[in-house]
């Protein structure tokens, strides 16, 4: 008999950079805000709290083998009831990642 195997599964959710934390007349780069897919209230956040996100690109030159490079971060507390974080960087977010995809990995777990 043979054993099916399960689908696979991904580690991480999916995100989107909406941009920096601002107000009317400034903008702070150095928290960016972040949209998690299916997370739509702020009760849904309190898991995602303290979570590692990875915003990974493509670059031109090649380093070790690979084009990729990535920025690490954490996401640091809600922003606004739809479930919409803030997150930070080890470095500031580049403008052209705003509007682009990035990964919230399911670690470090808190359960």
């Amino acid at each position: 008999m043979v054993k099916k195997s399960a689908e696979p599964s991904t580690l991480y959710a999916k995100g989107r950079i909406l941009g920096y934390k601002r107000s009317k007349a400034n903008q702070y780069e150095n928290t960016s805000l972040i949209k998690i897919e299916h997370v739509n209230q702020k009760s849904d956040v309190d898991f995602y709290l303290g979570k590692r996100v990875a915003y990974i690109y493509k670059a031109k030159k090649e380093i070790d083998g690979t084009k990729f490079r990535c920025i690490w971060g954490k996401v640091c507390r809600a922003h606004g009831n739809n479930g919409v974080v803030r997150c930070k960087f080890r470095k500031n977010l580049p403008p052209t990642s705003i509007a682009g995809a990035c990964r919230i990995m399911l670690y470090p777990s808190r359960i």
